[in-house]
């Protein structure tokens, strides 16, 4: 499966955490983060992650359209991978005073319930999924 992991700048070292913590489940899937996100978890794990362009350089739009588009390598070079993320993690500022070029949990949020791809935005939801992912219980993603 696909999963989509970003943070806001507040948040990367939280993300790290959870990733260290369920490394095990991780890598068994493919990682997808924009590059800061990408680098911070990689060093972190040592997990291979499938790294974008910077957030504020057109990552955030590429992290959209990983969500929604199958991608192939002419479409965006850096990334292969055979379809839309399954689940995304998307830990941001609880304050959302975010500048304009920070992720935008509003447009995530949306591309995530318009198709039905599972999206936590906090520590509890998304140990929820990637417990629920480990289990197998999200399999039917792969019946696309």
């Amino acid at each position: 499966m696909n999963i989509g992991l970003t943070a806001h700048n507040s948040k990367k070292t939280l993300l790290e955490s959870f990733c260290i913590a369920y490394k095990g489940i991780f890598k068994k899937h493919t990682l997808i983060a924009t590059n800061a996100t990408a680098n911070h978890i990689a060093k972190a794990t040592g997990m291979k992650v499938t790294s974008l362009l910077p957030g504020q350089m057109g990552g955030s739009k590429q992290m959209q359209a990983v969500q929604v588009v199958y991608m192939d390598m002419l479409a965006f070079p850096n990334v292969f991978c055979r379809g839309p993320d399954d689940l995304v993690i998307f830990f941001h500022s609880a304050d959302l005073e975010q500048d304009a070029e920070s992720m935008n949990l509003a447009e995530i949020s949306r591309l995530c319930d318009m198709y039905n791809i599972p999206l936590a935005t906090n520590i509890a939801t998304a140990e929820s999924l990637v417990l629920c992912l480990d289990r197998g219980d999200m399999e039917w993603r792969d019946y696309k």
